[in-house]
């Protein structure tokens, strides 16, 4: 996989095909002649029906798989998937520390470098309570704090806050982009909530039933913090929603 400067993304006509099991060994194509970019810093949210592509799309950027045609042009990106996969049997600390253990750092200078992190992003007081012992918000920092301690320039998030509860969520998004304010990385997020896109993201990519294809380009030049009821936002949601070919009327 070619890299690109800084955190810059570009991925040109992309495609992607896959044997499916559940379909007797037939070929499924994925995406079709993706292209969209996203610069140094940005958020890119990517918002489609359910197996349009998006998590083939991530895999492709995290170089786990690689594309039939076309050209994907990132530098090194790390997966954050919707579940935790947090190690039972590990605090909240050394699940945070284990992307630096496995990079070959020592345990305690990775708990180090992991432990300024809890402070700076809210995460003070629960290093040593374990998985069961956290909500499902909390869990989602701690694998977010471990995506964050892989030290890739690029993140890519797979509806990182899908199986929370809407209060959760909100919450989540709000310290996500607080976070991001703190620690800049090139994101790349995957979600089937247009709302949590435009609240997030500096450009929204709309993708087509499978095969996947781009059908529309959103820039959302809207100042933070966002707010729900911002004319604004409601505006670029529907703009989204539209072009899903879902109705707005309702």
């Amino acid at each position: 996989m070619p890299a690109t400067q800084g955190g810059e993304i570009a991925l040109d006509r992309v495609s992607r095909s896959y044997r499916s099991r559940s379909r007797g060994g037939n070929e499924v194509q994925a995406l079709a002649e993706v292209s969209l970019r996203a610069e140094t810093g940005e958020l890119l949210a990517v918002v489609g029906p359910s197996g349009c592509g998006k998590s083939t799309l991530l895999e492709l950027l995290c170089g786990l798989q690689s594309p039939d045609g076309g050209t994907v042009a990132c530098p090194p990106a790390v997966l954050m998937p919707q579940r935790d996969l947090l190690l039972p049997w590990l605090s909240a600390l050394d699940n945070a520390a284990l992307a630096l253990r496995i990079a070959g750092l020592p345990r305690e200078p990775a708990r180090e470098r992991a432990q300024t992190l809890f402070v700076e992003l809210g995460l003070d007081g629960f290093q040593s309570a374990y998985p069961r012992e956290l909500s499902g918000g909390m869990r989602q920092r701690v694998a977010f704090l471990r995506t964050l301690l892989a030290g890739k320039p690029v993140l890519c998030l797979d509806e990182p806050f899908g199986a929370l509860d809407a209060i959760t969520r909100s919450e989540m998004q709000e310290w996500l982009a607080r976070t991001l304010a703190r620690e800049p990385r090139t994101v790349v997020l995957v979600t089937h909530d247009v709302e949590e896109a435009v609240l997030l993201a500096d450009r929204v990519t709309v993708m087509s039933a499978r095969p996947g294809r781009v059908v529309a380009q959103l820039e959302v030049e809207i100042a933070r913090p966002r707010a729900r009821t911002d004319p604004n936002v409601i505006a670029l949601r529907e703009r989204a929603l539209a072009a899903l070919g879902m109705d707005t009327s309702r």
